[in-house]
């Protein structure tokens, strides 16, 4: 039986590690099959998007996967080319994607919107961000690129580093984490440290260490996983301005790392990882990308099929 059969994903702490492996499963199986069989698993059917939030790697991580399992995509990039411009409500707006899709991909800047559209639409909806809450297909991305270069999970060390008060895809990583046996070290200034309304459920999945200085544990990580610093998300563009830059992961921290360490990025990256660590082995955020892409192929795929594919 296909539990993902018309539901709703939301939240990333929706997922046991049962659930987690058997998408990883479903992607690993897209990965192998023909591109004319991949494109059987969901011929004529629709992907409705609504990004009320610039994004360009998710929206057209799920434009490109529903392509390439058969179906089409139709939807709001921008909010200044929708009626939201008129004054329109997101549940009138999620309505009536619903009666033009068989499932819906949200990004709105409001916590609570992708599960406040899964109670107006009818059609399952897809969190694709919501405010600083969490981001769940990055997660299960992030959790594949993993275990993919890594061959597993459980037993890594694995360091998270930059902004992680405002980082929505540091909340759904650790959450999902929370399935696995895995050692964590967040690294992050202090006025960018987890959220402390959300330790206590953190700490209720896994454990945590926290430091202001990356080079503590860098040579012991198998992980390291860095984000950006988020202006976007500041109230005051002072607190910005005293972070900014904290972190730089250039070749001088590469050569602490363990050999067969991984460098991971959900991306955009502005200036926290040098280009010149692009050309080394340990760089895997553009395949990170890549594996996004099949992911979100085998999670539409699962969602559109009852008997999965």
């Amino acid at each position: 039986m296909n539990q993902f059969y018309h539901k709703d994903i939301i939240s990333i702490k929706d997922f046991d590690k049962e659930s987690l492996e058997s998408i990883f499963s479903a992607t690993n199986k897209i990965m192998q099959l023909d591109p004319a069989e991949r494109r059987e698993i969901c011929k004529g059917k629709t992907l409705g998007y609504l990004f009320y939030e610039p994004s360009t790697r998710t929206r057209l991580s799920f434009d490109a996967a529903m392509a390439s399992i058969g179906g089409n995509s139709l939807g709001i990039s921008s909010v200044s080319s929708s009626s939201t411009q008129k004054g329109e409500s997101l549940a009138d707006t999620v309505r009536i994607m619903s009666i033009y899709s068989d499932v819906l991909v949200l990004r709105h800047t409001l916590d609570g919107s992708s599960r406040f559209a899964a109670e107006v639409s009818d059609k399952p909806v897809i969190n694709a961000g919501s405010g600083t809450e969490e981001h769940p297909t990055q997660a299960i991305q992030d959790l594949f690129t993993i275990k993919k270069e890594k061959k597993k999970i459980d037993g890594l060390k694995i360091g998270i580093v930059g902004d992680l008060k405002y980082g929505r895809t540091v909340y759904s990583l650790l959450y999902g984490l929370g399935n696995y046996d895995v050692d964590v070290h967040l690294i992050s200034p202090e006025s960018l440290k987890i959220r402390s309304d959300s330790v206590y459920e953190i700490k209720k999945r896994l454990d945590f260490a926290e430091s202001t200085d990356i080079t503590e544990t860098i040579d012991e990580l198998d992980v390291l996983y860095v984000t950006r610093i988020q202006k976007e998300r500041f109230p005051d563009e002072e607190e910005y301005l005293k972070v900014k830059g904290s972190y730089v992961v250039g070749l001088d921290l590469i050569k602490q790392m363990k050999d067969d360490a991984i460098v991971m990025h959900p991306l955009p990256r502005i200036d926290e990882i040098s280009p010149d660590v692009d050309k080394t082995k340990n760089a895997k955020y553009f395949e990170q990308a890549e594996y996004g892409k099949y992911t979100r192929a085998a999670i539409l795929g699962l969602t559109l099929n009852e008997n999965g594919f």
